[in-house]
């Protein structure tokens, strides 16, 4: 321990000075403190006593700073100076505590190292905010050198307008210390000594050392972090804004490109009932195929987009597995017999967790590719429980699929090539499954030989295992009555062509129809009506801006009784959801089937009810 006056003499040399330089005590008192420093660094330290003596500050130990004294014989060693500044009399002193550290002490050593080889600026201050100790990467950090760190107040580090501000948060620390991690979501700003700034994030500690109270920072630059985050908030926000362009789009497409294909649908189907001509027939059936097969890729396509882009949304809810058996069974009837093949519904009682219309999607590819792929037999969909999930399976005597082609059966645009079977379709189907499949959590297996046939499954959960579905085989066909009816349709649809094509066919069947284009121009042709109509079919989107469910409303309310009604959209995102929830009603996606809007429209004309599922 030495302690020297203002002038920077020596006042007091204690044993443990007399050890380390060699010297006595009453050899050193009156000397200038400088006479214990190598020749080399005393004039520098003696402006250094200056700066000091005008900003005391309390210095601990292990400071970072590369220390020397020289012993009475000549050697010099490196030390380790803590100082504390002192007043006697109001005549100001400094006590400095000097730890030999001259291939001494390892811990010493070792925290020295420490400190240097941090990878962040390391800063600790004192009680009245001055710095202590810094490393070398505060100097890299921030500018400075250490001299010109050490001492002054930590304040310099930070930009001007929040310096006055953070002496108070500094005095608030200082009366209740605490540790602060790093990374609370501070907004931090520090300051180079050119003046430029930066943002950090900042870990406070406080210290107890044997010269005082301390409070140790580590202080790291997050420019590169901020700069990463900010492109990928802008990258996001981009992405976002196609990713709304595209459902935007694909909104738009699914119901633009239907539109025309919706009409080609009911075209052919008012042709199909009025000509009797076998050629114009046989032509008729060759046009409807090729409608059918556009009308396939079409929904395939928009399918897959939809899909990729995120835009469908499952539905999930608990239903009885057999009424969506029951709703798809008359086209699975239809496609197998088109092929002079049977298709077998086994019933199941069991009630299941899903969205019901994204898992007849499924199920209803699955059946499709497998009619497509079989040639002679028949095609099975039956139920099977297992550890408290249901596997809907749907099992086929067609060709068969090898082990190699199993995995990439799932992949767009991949078809197996039979001569056998026909070349229809375009490979799209198992690939939707795949997706749909993949965001309900239902997996999808497949157990198949070559030439042995193949069996698809599809898994979901119970509502509850104990309901076990009870399986007996019941054929299905589709009606194929034709009892017109002469009652009147309200048609209410915005396209000119469109709404052509649907008078066409209905008046073909034998209905009379009453057209309108929007809410208002319907209400104004139900004004001339003695009664009211047996069936409103309307557009989902009007000229007006208006919807369907709007119109159907409106014409309601004026007989004030709830009529039947169809509402027809090619629009395949959320916003047609209301349509859904309209009571006695039947949502119907473009293009329609003619046959199946026929059929559907026969039975509510006879009942005055839609049927459900």
């Amino acid at each position: 321990m030495i302690v020297v006056n203002g002038q920077g003499h020596i006042v007091f040399f204690n044993p443990g000075a007399e050890q380390i330089f060699g010297y006595t005590s009453e050899e050193m008192l009156g000397k200038p403190i400088e006479s214990l420093l190598p020749e080399g660094a005393r004039d520098k330290h003696v402006s250094y006593r200056e700066k000091y003596r005008g900003a005391p500050h309390a210095r601990p130990l292990v400071s970072g700073l590369n220390l020397q004294g020289r012993r009475k014989n000549g050697d010099t060693f490196d030390v380790e100076i803590a100082l504390t500044p002192l007043e006697n009399d109001g005549e100001k002193l400094v006590a400095s505590t000097i730890r030999d550290v001259d291939g001494g002490d390892a811990s010493e050593a070792y925290f020295r190292h420490l400190l240097q080889a941090a990878p962040d600026s390391m800063i600790i201050v004192d009680e009245n905010g001055r710095i202590a100790i810094s490393n070398d990467q505060s100097e890299k950090m921030f500018g400075y050198s250490r001299d010109e760190l050490l001492g002054k107040p930590i304040e310099m580090l930070l930009p001007e307008a929040v310096r006055k501000q953070h002496v108070g948060h500094r005095k608030k620390f200082t009366d209740d210390p605490r540790l602060r991690p790093m990374g609370l979501d501070m907004d931090l700003l520090a300051r180079r000594a050119d003046g430029s700034q930066f943002p950090v994030e900042i870990s406070l500690s406080p210290v107890k050392g044997a010269t005082g109270s301390f409070v140790s920072s580590v202080i790291r630059d997050v420019t590169a972090r901020r700069d990463m985050e900010s492109e990928l908030i802008t990258a996001r926000q981009a992405a976002e804004r196609a990713h709304k362009a595209n459902t935007a789009f694909l909104a738009a497409a699914s119901h633009d490109l239907r539109q025309p294909v919706q009409a080609l649908s009911l075209l052919t189907g008012a042709l199909r009932r009025t000509v009797k001509d076998e050629l114009a027939l046989e032509m008729i059936e060759s046009q409807q195929h090729s409608l059918d097969a556009m009308t396939n890729l079409l929904n395939s396509l928009l399918d897959i987009s939809r899909l990729d882009a995120g835009a469908i949304k499952p539905e999930v809810e608990e239903f009885p597995v057999q009424r969506l058996i029951d709703r798809l069974s008359a086209e699975f009837t239809r496609q197998a017999r088109q092929k002079g093949l049977s298709f077998n519904a086994r019933a199941c009682k069991a009630v299941i967790r899903s969205d019901p219309n994204l898992l007849s999607e499924i199920i209803q590819n699955l059946v499709s590719n497998s009619i497509r792929y079989t040639t002679v037999g028949e095609v099975v969909l039956e139920c099977r429980v297992d550890d408290h999930s249901l596997h809907i399976d749907i099992t086929d005597t067609g060709i068969g699929i090898d082990s190699a082609d199993q995995e990439a059966i799932f992949r767009e645009f991949h078809q197996l090539k039979d001569s056998a079977t026909s070349s229809e379709g375009f490979g799209l189907g198992l690939a939707i499954v795949r997706r749909l499949a993949e965001l309900l959590g239902h997996p999808v297996t497949v157990l198949s030989e070559k030439g042995e046939g193949s069996r698809f499954s599809v898994t979901v959960p119970l509502v509850n295992d104990s309901d076990a579905p009870t399986v007996g085989e019941t054929k299905i066909t589709a009606s194929s009555t034709n009892t017109a009816a002469s009652e009147l349709i309200l048609l209410i649809e915005d396209d000119r062509s469109v709404a052509a094509a649907w008078s066409m066919l209905l008046r073909a069947e034998g209905y009379q129809v009453v057209t309108a284009d929007s809410v208002s121009s319907a209400e104004q042709a139900i004004a001339a009506l003695e009664q009211p109509p047996a069936l409103i079919i309307t557009d989902y989107h009007l000229i007006d801006g208006s919807t369907g469910v709007q119109a159907v409303a409106a014409v309601r309310q004026s007989f004030n009784t709830e009529l039947p009604a169809f509402i027809v959209s090619g629009d395949t995102s959320k916003v047609v959801d209301d349509a859904r929830r309209v009571s006695n009603s039947m949502l119907l996606s473009k293009p329609v089937n003619t046959d199946e809007l026929l059929e559907h429209a026969r039975h509510t004309i006879r009942s005055g009810t839609i049927k459900t599922d």
